[in-house]
């Protein structure tokens, strides 16, 4: 298994401990700095590893960090409304 593959579990496993753990600010903090860390790894992962598992690497993280998505997508949405 390559380096950067291994480093985007090494992030899954980090992301879902810190999931697990009891936060104040309902984990945006950590959601952020989950997101900082995340997208130059899956850009990692696709270079070494091709754009197939590239994607699937990105699915899983996005499966991770959904509530970011969602709010991303409904912003996005009322942006476009307008």
């Amino acid at each position: 298994m390559s380096q950067s593959l291994v480093l985007a579990c090494l992030w899954a496993v980090i992301a879902t401990v810190t999931a697990i753990l009891p936060s104040r600010d309902r984990h945006w903090r950590a959601a952020y700095v989950l997101i900082a860390l995340g997208i130059p790894i899956v850009g990692w992962v696709t270079f070494e590893n091709g754009p197939w598992i590239g994607l699937i690497v990105l699915a899983a993280g996005a499966s991770i960090l959904r509530w970011p998505l969602v709010y991303l997508w409904r912003w996005l949405r009322r942006k476009s409304v307008r």
